[in-house]
């Protein structure tokens, strides 16, 4: 039997890794069309250090990160950040993050006056949302718009906006609650009042025993490699797929140019690749709007190595897009990793939002001095700089616009009615490392016939 997988991100490893662990006479074959594995999980070297490119941390409440590592012999190099502390640079000065906060949504006022992050009309405006009319929520809406009809636009703007900034770099006014915040759907259909369903969505969070994120000692971009062994797979990268067919035994891929172009028979397929590439091979099986209208977010990382201590406290800080800075993010690395920490500080700092484009113009050696410049004015004096990396991640995460769920859920039984054929990856079931392993492994299960349902 012949597993090919399509997309050699961490959703197609997991998928790999999946089909071998459930069919281990199975020859899986990783189809990659980039000069690497991993895609959006890189480290590389900066300063003399290893550090990672994207992503440098997963979600400890969603499993399948950890367990992913573990399944490929990396359980001894599981670390947990130092600090988890972090702060928001607002109206020209750091506050810390309000305690009790849900992505945002606050549940505990007093902690939110203690920031100081709203002006005394924002506070005021929060615990209205008890009073006035309205009903609950039974239907998807933005974030932002539910947000700033209950609590005013100022906790959209210096709180929520750049919490789910962090983590999908859009915009709260354009992201789906429901596939966004799920774990506040039930709560929201329960309340008409967004405090009291944030407070309750916060109370039934999973107990966690220990730290909430984890990385790997030398950078989470260890994890694609370890993944691709552990599967055992004949990896093919620089390799484009260019046609998907239905065969009376199974499917037919067609890769190479158009002049020479090659085919590989498979039995079951898995399609890990971006929804653009996904709309494209599954033409002529499904309808494929849904997938095509799927917007992605292009952002920047800017690593700066800088001689001496590391300046500010805590783990970073997030940057409201309301005050007007090019950074959106700064990461205090070599504090929050003790295995980057040393002589040198390590920092990284993200750059560019959907819809904020003009920013990813500049050329690096630009946006490497408008870093460092506005990293001294939010903590202060900073040491010099000794060496710099700008990666750029073009069309890097997906847009969970109002109805995502709805589209992903057509998409999906569409495909279901082709045996042996499943789809997986950022653009259905969540950005993070977790959530893509999650979607690899289910989509796994549902092309060789095990139908393990999504999550």
């Amino acid at each position: 039997m012949r597993v090919v997988v399509v997309g050699g991100g961490i959703a197609g490893l997991a998928a790999a890794l999946e089909a071998r662990t459930l069919r281990p006479d199975a020859e899986v074959v990783v189809l990659e069309a980039a000069a690497r594995l991993g895609g959006k999980v890189a480290v590389s070297e900066v300063g003399g250090l290893a550090v990672d490119e994207g992503a440098d941390s997963m979600l400890t409440r969603l499993p399948d990160g950890p367990a992913l590592a573990r399944a490929a012999g990396l359980e001894q190099d599981l670390v947990a950040p130092a600090t988890g502390q972090a702060g928001i640079w607002s109206r020209g000065r750091m506050h810390d993050l309000p305690a009790g906060t849900l992505l945002g949504l606050p549940t505990d006022l007093a902690a939110l006056a203690r920031s100081e992050l709203l002006s005394a009309a924002g506070l005021w405006r929060v615990p209205l949302d008890l009073l006035l009319p309205g009903a609950p929520v039974h239907h998807d809406v933005s974030v932002g718009d539910l947000v700033a009809r209950r609590f005013g636009r100022e906790v959209v703007d210096r709180l929520v906006d750049p919490l789910l900034g962090g983590v999908y770099a859009g915009r709260a006014d354009l992201l789906s609650l429901r596939a966004t915040l799920p774990q506040f759907v039930a709560p929201a259909a329960r309340h008409r009042s967004l405090l009291l369903a944030a407070r309750e969505a916060r109370a039934k969070a999973p107990p966690t025993d220990g730290p909430l994120f984890a990385s790997l000692s030398g950078g989470l971009g260890r994890l694609p490699a370890a993944v691709a062994l552990a599967a055992g797979a004949d990896v093919r990268l620089r390799t484009t797929v260019r046609e998907l067919v239905r065969t009376p035994t199974g499917w037919r891929l067609t890769t190479g140019s158009a002049a020479a172009p090659a085919s590989l028979d498979a039995d079951a397929v898995v399609l890990a690749v971006p929804a653009a590439p996904a709309a494209r091979l599954l033409t002529g099986l499904i309808a494929t709007e849904d997938l095509a209208a799927l917007d992605y977010a292009s952002v920047a990382i800017v690593t700066l190595v800088l001689e001496g201590p590391t300046p500010g406290r805590g783990s970073g800080y997030l940057v409201p897009a309301v005050d007007g800075h090019v950074t959106k993010a700064v990461t205090f690395s070599s504090r929050k990793w003790a295995h980057l920490g040393g002589a040198h500080a390590v920092l990284r700092a993200s750059v560019g939002r959907f819809g904020e484009n003009a920013e990813l113009q500049r050329d690096d050696a630009e946006l490497v001095t408008i870093v460092h410049r506005e990293l001294h004015q939010a903590v202060g004096p900073v040491p010099r700089l000794v060496d710099s990396r700008v990666t750029r991640w073009g069309g890097g995460l997906p847009q969970y616009a109002v109805g995502h769920l709805d589209r992903v859920r057509r998409t999906r039984e569409a495909v279901a009615r082709h045996p042996a054929l499943a789809v997986a990856g950022a653009a259905y079931d969540g950005v993070g490392v977790p959530a893509c392993a999650r979607s690899g492994r289910e989509a796994a299960r549902t092309a060789l016939g095990h139908h393990g349902g999504h999550a």
